[in-house]
């Protein structure tokens, strides 16, 4: 489960990884740090070099973006000699990497490290100069369903605190832990804070209860008009969730038919 403390460093020091690969170039280093998801792992930047600017908004990127994909050889350098790579999520002096489960990280892990050492190294760009705009027309590759509010005065200064709570005091911890978080808007009429979870968050098991006990806890203490927090999800994330929920139905149905024949 991702922890929505402020600080999240105590067992910082243990899942810090204490051999780094060394580019040949300069002397900088990648160290791997584990998140609450097992298929997915942070990739930080120890020596003050960015792969963006500070402060930057994360850019995601999966590896069916093929548009998104074509705007980044940094992206596109990762799927292709790393298959087995589902997503990146690229913040500003990390990188989430997103494996498939049937992947094992000893495959793809040394070759991950090597790229983005040797990229930082360059001092490149990790994303070219149309990127953003293509981003922000395709949705990240995606059409979402995502509503639209109009807000008077007084709920534009709730949206603004829910905002600046999300930046303040959660997406740091999230962040840490490998993920981050995208505020979408919130709905006036019913309450409704719209976020969007990325990074190790995507697929955790956990990012449901980060989500209800974590986020919406905490959206819910300090603001009153919220009154709930809902997760936008892509296609695809639809998809894998109902798949899932099939899987899941399916097991217990098959436990509970074994449970009744030796009962």
């Amino acid at each position: 489960m991702f922890k929505l403390t402020f600080k999240n460093t105590a067992n910082l020091a243990q899942r810090v990884n204490t051999s780094p690969i060394i580019a040949l170039r300069r002397l900088l280093s990648v160290h791997t740090l584990t998140t609450p998801n097992e298929n997915a792992l942070k990739f930080i930047s120890k020596d003050g070099e960015l792969f963006q600017i500070k402060g930057s908004k994360s850019i995601v990127i999966k590896n069916t973006d093929q548009t998104l994909i074509n705007h980044s050889k940094f992206a596109e350098h990762l799927f292709v000699q790393c298959p087995g790579i589902e997503e990146l999520m690229i913040g500003d002096d990390f990188v989430t990497v997103n494996k498939d489960p049937m992947v094992h990280w000893n495959a793809i892990k040394p070759t991950v490290l090597e790229i983005l050492t040797n990229h930082l190294a360059s001092g490149e760009d990790v994303v070219g100069t149309e990127f953003q705009s293509v981003q922000e027309e395709k949705e990240g590759g995606y059409k979402i369903n995502m509503p639209k509010f109009t807000y008077n005065e007084e709920e534009e200064e709730i949206s603004e605190l829910i905002e600046e709570l999300i930046e303040t005091r959660i997406r740091p911890a999230i962040m840490e832990d490998g993920g981050d978080i995208d505020y979408r808007g919130w709905d006036p009429k019913t309450g409704t804070v719209y976020l969007r979870l990325q990074g190790a968050c995507t697929s955790c098991s956990s990012s449901e209860v980060t989500l209800k006990y974590g986020i919406e806890s905490m959206l819910k203490h300090y603001v009153e008009e919220v009154k709930e927090v809902i997760q936008m999800l892509d296609p695809e994330q639809e998809i894998a969730l109902k798949e899932f929920d099939k899987l899941e139905k399916k097991l217990s149905a098959k436990e509970g038919a074994e449970s009744e024949a030796t009962a």
